[in-house]
């Protein structure tokens, strides 16, 4: 698998005699890819109708004939401000009713017939003009599904898509009822009509109800996306991709990869950690200017699984953003070890977010590989030093890893509707256990609840609404839960109760949850936070509390696990877990990770201050690599 690295370049920002020089300056530094177009509605489309595409089509042969190849995004993510004059219904009420209005982006509603019917007009323009072009080598759709928490509308078009969307999904009035028990508080409904959204209720709605909306919702990202994808495959071959979000799990990805070729995500490793992650106030500090050591790696292999194998970073911070509560500069080296963490995880691609600083506007606060007067930014020889190394470093093949990791959109929005505890959150669930495992030195696979899960030695299946068939099938090591299997797929209890795991007697009988004031003692010296669940059944015990109580009962190689535990004891369980798969473990070094492929191995080191290990020496913010035997 070949590696490059490209920019973000929007040439509608600055004058046209400096595109060739930027251009040459781009191909000078090693870089390979540049993404544009996908901000230019009211540049391609001044006024309904005029349509202004030579400029573009001008920057695209600058840029390619530099040598660049060129990524181009349909603009739907910023329709322009003539767009709501004639759809002025076009756009998301929030839960609370209020409207989001124009002045910023993403502000339309996925169920708008008339903005789907837009977005689907400008893309077959586009597709026209342009899929022909010599120098256009992938298109990439929107921008950013999700960002800003614009999945969810609760507009009156909303409100008539979902009632549809129901009378589809059930047939009937009466199956609805039931799947949503609805007898309950005397929900019943008559007709699909008298359904609306679950929003403005006075106390919390039905959580069944809660999560339909979720599905649907989620289907409507795939149906606007599925409409540009479907114009574009009628006018090109090249790949279609999707730059997706960090930390963003309001639609179902797997879904939307389904209809494209590539997965991509949007890098902002420092933002994150102060934006989007939890974590004490000494964490937070001690990866202030690096980021969380984990948060980019469990993306990373989480796009590789929407990809499909086929994964890229399309927007990588390079220095301080704009957005977050506090933005500081990362450490001198980051932007080269982000590039080659994402590198070690399978990406064919990374993308620098942007060539530029802009001067004006909302992100003019976010750095670029060149300042807002031209100059050089210090990301900038980090990018060059990168595209240097990806020419000495010879083409490898990731394979695949010895332990899965199920994650399920579904249980994110299953969780979020009837959370039980007020920091239970699948998400967060999901990465404290690849935590755990990368800090025994463990490279890991995502993969959906679909996955074939028989290749591989040890699979973690933390908090998933329903127990996939996949793993009812699974003879080797497994750690399930907490909560998997402990509700239908409409979110009511099932009888027998869960987790109704085949082979393994163990039923979740009551469960608790925690404030962060209390926990539940381990006998081994550990402890479960946030949740517990009391368990009964004939399965052996192979761990339990202070107090006797079943903490891990065990069937051959199936482990259910009654709570959540605390960092130390997660390492603790998956490291014995992978003893039994004969997995070779190592406790790493604060701050330091690893990542096997098929012919290297890469040693990546987040902490502030240089690590020795195994009579290697890394620096801080380095990047090491080594053949593997």
């Amino acid at each position: 698998m070949k590696r490059t690295l490209g920019v973000c370049y929007y040439p509608e920002h600055w004058p046209e005699d400096r595109w060739a020089i930027d251009a040459a300056q781009m191909i000078e530094a090693g870089l390979s890819w540049v993404r544009v177009g996908e901000f230019a509605w009211s540049r391609l489309e001044p006024s309904p109708g005029d349509l202004q595409l030579d400029w573009l089509e001008r920057a695209i042969n600058v840029l390619g004939d530099a040598g660049l190849q060129v990524v181009l995004g349909t603009p739907t993510a910023t329709p322009p401000r003539w767009m709501l004059d004639k759809h002025p219904d076009m756009l998301a009420l929030d839960a609370q009713g209020q409207t989001r209005g124009f002045g910023s982006r993403r502000h339309y509603c996925f169920s708008h017939e008339g903005y789907i019917a837009e977005s689907r007009r400008i893309t077959e323009i586009l597709a026209k003009r342009f899929a022909k072009n010599p120098h256009l080598h992938a298109w990439q759709t929107d921008n950013e599904y999700g960002c800003h928490e614009t999945i969810l509308s609760y507009s009156d078009a909303a409100k008539r898509a979902f009632q549809d969307w129901c009378a589809q999904t059930y047939q009937s009035p009466a199956a609805l009822n039931r799947a949503w028990g609805n007898i309950f508080w005397s929900m019943e409904y008559d007709s699909f009509e008298q359904i609306g959204l679950p929003n403005l209720t006075v106390t919390e709605p039905n959580p069944s109800h809660v999560l339909a909306f979720r599905r649907f919702s989620s289907d409507q990202v795939v149906r606007f996306n599925r409409v540009q994808t479907d114009v574009l495959r009628a006018h090109t071959d090249a790949p279609l991709i999707h730059n997706y979000m960090g930390r963003v799990t309001d639609f179902d990805h797997y879904d939307v990869g389904e209809d494209l070729d590539i997965a991509s995500w949007d890098s902002y490793p420092i933002g994150f950690l102060s934006d989007r992650l939890e974590g004490s106030p000494e964490h937070k500090a001690r990866y202030l200017r690096q980021g969380d050591p984990d948060m980019q790696a469990f993306h990373h292999d989480l796009y590789r699984a929407v990809g499909k194998g086929r994964w890229w970073i399309m927007e990588q911070q390079p220095g301080p953003v704009n957005w977050a509560p506090y933005n500081p500069a990362p450490l001198p080296g980051m932007g080269r070890l982000w590039a080659w963490e994402a590198f070690a995880h399978g990406a064919e691609a990374v993308l620098y977010f942007r060539w530029r600083q802009a001067p004006f506007a909302q992100e003019q606060m976010h750095a670029g590989l060149l300042r807002p007067d031209a100059a050089p930014a210090p990301a900038l020889d980090e990018a060059r030093q990168v595209a240097n190394e990806l020419a000495a470093l010879p083409d490898v093949d990731i394979g695949q890893s010895r332990v899965a990791l199920i994650f399920d959109y579904v249980s994110c929005w299953a969780w979020e509707a009837q959370p039980q505890g007020a920091d239970f959150d699948m998400f967060r669930l999901a990465f404290e256990t690849y935590r755990a495992a990368r800090r025994l030195g463990l490279s890991l696979d995502i993969v959906s609840p679909d996955a074939d899960l028989s290749t591989y030695d040890l699979v973690l299946a933390p908090g998933l609404l329903e127990t996939p068939d996949s793993l009812q099938k699974y003879k080797g090591i497994a750690l399930i839960g907490p909560r998997t299997g402990s509700k239908t797929a409409e979110l009511s209890i099932p009888t027998p109760m869960g987790p109704n795991i085949k082979g393994l007697d163990c039923t979740v009988a009551r469960v608790e949850s925690m404030p962060p004031t209390a926990q539940v003692d381990l006998e081994n010296g550990g402890a479960f936070l946030h949740w517990f669940e009391e368990l009964e059944g004939n399965a052996e015990v192979s761990l339990r509390t202070s107090t006797g109580a079943p903490a891990i009962m065990r069937a051959e190689g199936l482990h259910y696990i009654a709570g959540w535990p605390n960092a130390a004891s997660y390492v603790d369980i998956i490291e014995d877990l992978a003893t039994q798969a004969n997995i070779p473990t190592e406790r790493l070094p604060s701050g330091l990770r690893v990542r096997d492929t098929c012919s290297h191995r890469f040693w990546i080191n987040y902490a502030p201050e240089a690590v020795t290990y195994q009579g290697k020496t890394i620096a801080s913010a380095d990047v090491l690599w080594d053949a593997r035997d």
